[in-house]
């Protein structure tokens, strides 16, 4: 197990968080380049990005892209289809940083990445040039030192220890032995205990009971400033409240403002329609998450009833989704909304989400397959919170009546899923909360291909 590094408790966090940093100018702040995880795309960024535009910084100088194959090789040397190397995703990162330079003028980029985000991001900074015009980078959860690091499994994987490409990142800087590219101001964001790729067990990688030889520290970096945010899990070191404080102070030596997205008079609202690749070592499993435009769609928004999930009215958007993927821009109301994905191959998906506070252009949607397993039911609908994780100690939910959602383990937070099979497919409301956050939905016939999906925003 990794020895101990320097971390910051959370409530001493705030002076020395100042004292570390040497903070973004004031008067004309940098652009902010946000880089997701593996197999993730740019939405779950979303609500950070309200965060940083409520407490002021420019709608114009935050961005964040979709990494067209987000998930990482088995091996990083051997050429795997649907999936990238770290020398590709370094490749992608640099042509975007280098593309926000020149659109904004500036030239100076803080980089904010999640999970293998961070990987790609120090690559960049170390290997890629980024070193001459990053100034700050956030890391939440990532996994610097790997999630596992035994000898003999997968060591060709960009995750384990012992692998070439962490070997290189994590040699020494200096003589003090720091990790981190030197030039650069550096903050890490962990979890205490609760994060499922920083774990002395190898439970969330199919290894219950055998050691990873990888701590809870996993994450933090020698050089950095280390920071630790109490039971917050792998998503949530990136996009929780806390994690957007930690970083506002990081950045500005300053408390924000607010914690939660001021809401606007008026929102117009956009995104990418995208699909799900076929896992070749799998394909009976249909979910392979690309960010590849799904041209031909058809996509229908209605708004709904936030009591029932009931439409109110005819559709309020319909397009048919082009080459480019890309989606709107629809100026929405305060309201819930249903999005109706149509593709061939897909489920009819009927997304219910709750009310939209601000504009985004991130709003990306992806419509499901049915698998083998579930086709035994009358009808169907999934639970799901994209910017962290269901924990059962932790968290207060209901889905559908139930206290615990079904599949949600009694222990850790590692399930940010949960479906419910139902023998009826009589038009009925499905509710599920999550620590306050309500979503309704409706029901819909699986038997004629169509599926509900209650997707939490915070």
């Amino acid at each position: 197990m990794h020895t101990r590094r320097h971390l910051i408790a959370l409530g001493c966090a705030t002076a020395l968080l100042a004292a570390c940093s040497t903070t973004v100018p004031t008067g004309e702040r940098p652009p902010i380049v946000f880089v997701h995880g593996n197999g993730d795309s740019a939405a779950l960024w979303q609500t950070t990005i309200w965060r940083f535009e409520s407490n002021g910084w420019p709608r114009d100088r935050l961005f964040a892209a979709d990494q067209p194959f987000p998930l990482a090789r088995d091996d990083d040397g051997v050429a795997q289809p649907g999936r990238s190397s770290t020398a590709e995703s370094m490749a992608f990162l640099k042509a975007e940083v280098e593309r926000v330079l020149k659109s904004t003028g500036a030239t100076q980029v803080v980089l904010i990445g999640n999970s293998r985000g961070g990987n790609t991001i120090r690559n960049y900074v170390q290997n890629g040039g980024g070193d001459r015009v990053v100034s700050h980078v956030v890391l939440g959860g990532n996994p610097a030192h790997g999630i596992w690091a035994v000898k003999g499994r997968a060591e060709g994987s960009e995750f384990s220890g012992l692998s070439a490409f962490l070997q290189r990142l994590n040699a020494p800087k200096n003589a003090e032995g720091h990790e981190v590219t030197p030039g650069v101001k550096w903050l890490t964001l962990r979890s205490d205990n609760n994060d499922k790729y920083a774990q002395p067990d190898g439970l969330w990688i199919g290894s219950k009971g055998q050691p990873t030889l990888i701590g809870f520290d996993g994450p933090a970096l020698k050089g950095a400033t280390n920071l630790v945010l109490p039971r917050v899990d792998h998503r949530e070191t990136s996009f929780s409240p806390a994690a957007f404080e930690a970083t506002w102070r990081f950045l500005t030596g300053e408390a924000p403002r607010t914690l939660q997205p001021i809401p606007e008079d008026s929102v117009a609202l956009s995104g990418k329609v995208t699909g799900l690749g076929l896992d070749p070592t799998d394909p009976a499993s249909g979910n392979f998450p690309d960010n590849l435009p799904l041209a031909g769609a058809r996509l229908s928004v209605f708004a709904v009833d936030p009591a029932s999930g009931t439409r109110r009215g005819p559709a309020a958007w319909e397009q048919t989704i082009g080459t480019d993927g890309r989606w709107g821009p629809f100026a929405g109301r305060p309201t819930a909304y249903e999005f109706v994905l149509a593709a061939p191959g897909y489920a009819t998906t009927h997304i219910y989400r709750n009310a939209f506070p601000r504009s985004s252009g991130i709003v990306q949607l992806r419509p499901e397959r049915i698998a083998e397993a579930d086709r035994d039911a009358r009808a169907l609908v999934i639970f799901t919170r994209p910017r962290g994780y269901f924990d059962a100690e932790r968290d207060r939910m209901r889905f559908d009546g139930q206290s615990t959602p079904p599949g949600v383990p009694p222990k850790g937070a590692g399930v940010s899923s949960s479906k419910i099979k139902l023998g009826s497919d009589m038009s009925r409301p499905v509710e599920a909360e999550f620590n306050g956050e309500r979503v309704v939905g409706r029901t819909w016939p699986l038997a004629q291909g169509e599926v509900s999906v209650l997707e939490l925003t915070y």
